[in-house]
């Protein structure tokens, strides 16, 4: 079913059917006649070539507000033989994320970023369409010596990054997100919501790090927080082949896994877009 084909009466029923959320699922259901389909597509597109004409898309778009929303999603997309792609903050570059060759539906989860710190247990509940920048600023609100090992870009997207390992500045210290991941909410593909303890420790560990939409749709994660200094110090080098990147690079992989825990340094390599004038 393309995005253009009439989306069947009896799949609009099964959503409403399903749902049990005070708000109903179809005020957060978008069809491509809807004038909002293509402005919620695009709006957490973070590769431009995914925006071509030529680009498949989603039969129709669910911006869930309550785990409902997901459960009738994942039942009624089953019995309709439709994909599901699930987005968070879009930063899947290869669009897997909302891009599919079969029919498929979207589940776009940035109304589901709600997160609760404790500070006093040192955890957090974080939802899937949070993003990095918004988890930081909920910690920070509470602690200024508390964080989590994560990525740098505040824009991605919790539920993605998290499900994907989580690569970050304190990985050396605090090992990968997934690693100080204590528990998790999942809806499997029968709808049902699972924690750690009813999903068992096989899939627990799959979703961390195995992708989390291979095997539900992770509606929340909760997270160990770690110790952090109140002020930290970061700098910045800058230098092109000519001034002797190369070899600084080359020294980098003598030092990197050598020195202390609480020093990160990470290369990345970026075009010369302009030289200045003399350069």
């Amino acid at each position: 079913m393309a995005a253009s084909d009439v989306i069947p009466e009896s799949l609009v029923q099964c959503l409403s059917d399903h749902s049990q959320s005070s708000q109903s699922i179809s005020s957060v259901t978008y069809f491509p006649n809807n004038s909002s389909y293509t402005t919620v597509l695009h709006s957490y597109i973070r590769n431009l070539r995914f925006m071509s004409p030529t680009t498949p898309k989603p039969s129709f778009i669910i911006a869930p507000t309550h785990v409902s929303h997901l459960q009738a999603s994942v039942i009624c997309s089953k019995i309709h033989e439709l994909e599901i792609r699930i987005r968070s903050g879009g930063h899947d570059y290869d669009g897997l994320s909302y891009v599919s060759a079969a029919p498929f539906i979207l589940l776009d989860m940035f109304n589901l970023r709600s997160i609760s710190v404790n500070i006093d247990d040192q955890t957090a509940w974080v939802e899937s369409g949070a993003t990095l920048g918004e988890l930081y600023y909920r910690i920070a609100e509470k602690s200024k010596i508390h964080g989590f090992p994560a990525g740098v870009c505040p824009t991605v997207g919790v539920g993605g990054h998290l499900s994907g390992g989580g690569y970050g500045n304190m990985m050396r210290k605090y090992g990968l997100s997934v690693d100080n991941i204590i528990d998790a909410q999942v809806v499997d593909v029968s709808g049902r919501v699972l924690d750690r303890a009813s999903m068992g420790e096989d899939l627990f560990w799959a979703i961390r790090g195995g992708g989390g939409a291979s095997f539900g749709v992770i509606l929340s994660w909760k997270i160990m927080l770690v110790a952090v200094p109140e002020i930290v110090t970061v700098f910045r080098v800058e230098k092109t082949i000519e001034q002797g990147a190369t070899d600084i690079v080359h020294q980098w992989q003598y030092v990197a896994d050598k020195i202390h825990e609480d020093l990160f340094i990470r290369i990345v390599v970026l075009p010369v877009i302009e030289r200045a004038i003399g350069q």
